[in-house]
């Protein structure tokens, strides 16, 4: 008798659950029996086997008993002590989890949580550490999430993208972008799903829809997890394009935005000085110091909205010198912007929030970790 399906049950969670059952399991199944245990029909779990085979590069041993075929996965002839996990592996593992709890959502960081879990027993202990303690390293770590979006609601969405980018399947989906009054729905070819600044997006390119004629956009859709409306597979497959490169497409310049390509030099002064110059904000980048605590700051981007914001971030310790059209875009900004309060009087002894003013020492303080944080959302 057929295995009876369970569509309630994604492919992504199917692959997960064989996985697992193989590996945690020292039993050989028959293709029937997982079937039946993953509510799906034989070609379904084949193809799960080559899935996980092709993708991780697990070995599996088949035998045939009479009419049915069995599976393992073909455990390395070492003792446990040679392949288990060490204790710096589990807590780079466990702070690779907590930094990300914001990200994954509620069902997803539970998943993450029970696979170290499991991994527990399979830890090399030293002399000084015992395995009782093996379980605390989570509590030396945190995320300070601030800002950041719930994406438990949107769980179903990233297994659907996710099952869609392994069978390589076209998508159709309805997506509410900003500033739109009602959702559209299209097609598309999912590529990556990738983090930026605590949110999640999908980077795809546009499919044929059915009876329509296709017409080639002018920029690949750039998509917000969270602002899926639903995703819907189709019975159509795409091939991943032989051209395309995550990194060549967004980690060559500055902007989460790909416009057209530019060159900008900014003079940053004081602690912002110091700031700037600790990280890499192009990878072309070049910094120069121009005097004391004064560096310039020469960059490219793809998205003069981020730059924009960016230098305006960092207040009076940000200067654009190139190009001269982003000179005059930022001094028009900080026009409009001020506009915005000059019919706000506010007494020169009280401070916004009405109390008397900090000190300089404890004002330049507060300022930095506030521009700091901006700077990173922006």
């Amino acid at each position: 008798m057929p295995a009876k399906r369970d569509d309630s049950i994604s492919y992504g969670e199917k692959l997960i659950r064989l996985f697992a059952m193989l590996l945690f399991r020292d039993e050989i199944y028959s293709l029937t029996r997982l079937a039946g245990l993953l509510h799906c029909t034989k070609q379904t779990v084949i193809r799960l086997i080559d899935d996980i085979r092709s993708a991780y590069g697990v070995e599996f041993k088949e035998e045939k008993k009479g009419n049915q075929k069995y599976y393992c996965i073909a455990k390395p002839a070492k003792s446990a002590k040679e392949i288990s996990l060490t204790v710096p592996e589990l807590t780079a593992l466990q702070m690779c989890k907590t930094f990300t709890e914001h990200l994954l959502g509620n069902q997803f960081f539970h998943e993450a949580t029970r696979a170290l879990e499991k991994s527990l027993p399979l830890t090399k202990c030293s002399d000084d550490l015992p395995s009782r303690k093996l379980a605390l390293p989570s509590s030396h770590f945190a995320s300070f999430s601030t800002g950041a979006i719930d994406y438990t609601p949107h769980q179903e969405t990233i297994r659907i993208l996710i099952e869609a980018m392994n069978a390589m399947k076209i998508c159709r989906i309805t997506y509410q972008a900003v500033m739109q009054k009602e959702p559209k729905s299209y097609h598309i070819s999912p590529l990556k799903i990738f983090s930026y600044r605590d949110a999640m997006y999908l980077h795809a390119r546009m499919a044929k829809e059915p009876g329509k004629i296709y017409r080639e956009p002018d920029f690949d859709p750039l998509l917000a997890i969270h602002r899926f409306k639903k995703v819907e597979l189709t019975d159509c497959n795409f091939e991943y394009p032989a051209d395309y490169s995550f990194e060549d497409v967004f980690n060559k310049n500055f902007g989460f935005i790909k416009d057209e390509n530019f060159k900008a030099e900014v003079d940053f002064t004081g602690w912002v000085a110091h700031y700037v110059a600790e990280r890499t904000w192009s990878p072309d980048q070049k910094i120069t110091a121009i005097g004391e605590d004064k560096i310039r700051l020469s960059f490219s981007a793809s998205s003069r909205v981020e730059v924009i914001a960016w230098i305006l971030s960092f207040g009076e310790h940000a200067q654009v010198m190139e190009p001269d059209w982003l000179v005059e875009d930022v001094i028009k900004k900080i026009k409009r912007t001020s506009a915005l309060y000059k019919k706000k009087k506010v007494p020169a002894s009280v401070d916004y929030k009405g109390r008397a003013p900090l000190s300089m020492e404890k004002s330049e303080t507060a300022h930095q970790s506030m521009v700091i944080t901006q700077a990173q959302k922006s």
